[in-house]
């Protein structure tokens, strides 16, 4: 797999809007709450878009594109600041790699 694309598992009716900012507020002014980070792999036609299923199996469809990268080497495949929300399932599939 040459890439992986960073998915968030929201809570149900939650969405982080068009920007997909990590962050970013909803209407209410309150952030949604993330459930899970996890990874999928690139779609090989079209490299910004995820495969249909993330690396423990869901659909990715429901999920919301962070379109967070590692900025440096070493730095994790998720936002350091959700460490706690990322997908175990996910990290495995990744290790194994």
């Amino acid at each position: 797999m040459a890439s992986i694309i960073v998915l968030f598992e929201l809570e149900p009716d939650g969405a982080i809007g068009a920007t997909g900012a990590i962050g970013a507020e909803d209407a209410e002014g309150a952030e949604p709450a993330v459930i899970a980070v996890h990874a999928a792999g690139a779609d090989p036609d079209v490299p910004e878009d995820p495969q249909p299923y993330t690396l423990c199996g869901l659909e990715t469809g429901p999920m919301e594109h962070t379109h967070y990268r590692p900025i440096r080497p070493g730095e994790p495949w998720y936002p350091p600041t959700l460490a706690d929300q990322r997908c175990q399932e996910c990290e495995r599939a990744l290790r194994a790699l």
